[in-house]
């Protein structure tokens, strides 16, 4: 099992796709880190060496991932959150954050339908 920045990647998928799992890398840093080391991003997981292993360990390492990017994340919408901006005040209210219309859509940040009684005329 190769565990990078403490996370299991899966065994049976390519190399390229399986660090995409790991927080903080997507497909081109997955084959900017394996043309860096030289890693074949065909291989399988479960067929790498522990050299190589050890080679995608210290290139990822040069990247902000896991734990310490959601901590920055989270950090930069608390700030906005604190100083009261209009993007903050979206993000507490659970409501489109740029500029999109609330009358109708925006179901996923709203939540499901709740249904409102019509009025008597």
């Amino acid at each position: 099992m190769a565990r990078i920045a403490g996370i299991d990647i899966p065994r049976e998928k390519r190399v390229e796709i399986a660090l995409t799992y790991i927080y903080g890398i997507g497909l081109t840093r997955a084959q900017n880190i394996l043309e860096e080391t030289g890693v074949n991003p065909d291989i399988r997981v479960k067929d790498l060496d522990d050299s190589d292993v050890q080679k995608l360990r210290v290139a990822s390492e040069a990247f902000t991932i896991e734990g310490d990017l959601r901590r920055q994340e989270g950090m930069a919408l608390k700030r906005l959150q604190d100083i009261g901006c209009l993007r903050g005040r979206r993000h507490r209210m659970s409501l489109p954050v740029r500029g999109q219309r609330t009358r109708t859509n925006a179901r996923t940040r709203r939540g499901s339908r709740k249904t409102v009684a019509g009025r008597k005329k």
